[in-house]
């Protein structure tokens, strides 16, 4: 995660650019569920991990994951939470992505599976996503599909209250401690 609450509840300072931001911060995860459950030689020894792309090749597969975008809509709200989200790719999605990646002319869409857990909810890994790469190398936007049966998935296209929406962010900061 790359935010710290400061004293204003209103305000947000950002460990990435040190600025102080008066909006709601975007609740970001740094890697992967599957590479954060590694143990430290793993991480060392079978996984890569950047600010967009994560690998680990474990000795009968390879996973390939990307840093995507969550906007959660808020009820009667002109506003989102974002989230920074990770997801897994074929090895053919995360190729073109990556191969891509600093085209900004380049726009398509992949399935993918979430690959983090929010502490609002329970089992979330592997929660089937649509990748929407946008122009203008903007990161990835996640959209869970409607017909899967879970409570996010539910709350993603209903929305969350206000009051929700806080109580998840001080969820996230109090988890930082």
């Amino acid at each position: 995660m790359f935010w710290r609450k400061k004293k204003n509840k209103k305000q947000y300072s950002c460990s990435q650019c040190g600025e102080v931001h008066q909006q709601w911060p975007a609740l970001a995860f740094v890697s992967p569920e599957n590479y954060h459950n590694l143990s430290k030689s793993q991480k060392k020894e079978i996984a890569t991990l950047s600010d967009d792309f994560c690998i680990i090749q474990y000795e009968t597969e390879t996973n390939y994951f990307i840093r995507v975008v969550l906007k959660q809509k808020i009820i009667d709200y002109d506003v989102f939470l974002e989230y920074g989200l990770w997801v897994s790719l074929s090895e053919k999605s995360f190729r073109d992505y990556s191969d891509n990646f600093k085209n900004k002319q380049h726009e398509t869409g992949y399935f993918g599976w979430l690959c983090n857990e929010l502490p609002a909810y329970e089992n979330m890994i592997n929660i089937p996503m649509n990748v929407l790469i946008k122009k203008g190398n903007k990161r990835p936007e996640i959209f869970p599909h409607d017909d899967f049966e879970h409570p996010f998935v539910k709350d993603f296209y209903n929305g969350i209250t206000n009051a929700e929406a806080e109580h998840r962010i001080h969820a996230m900061y109090d988890a930082l401690k």
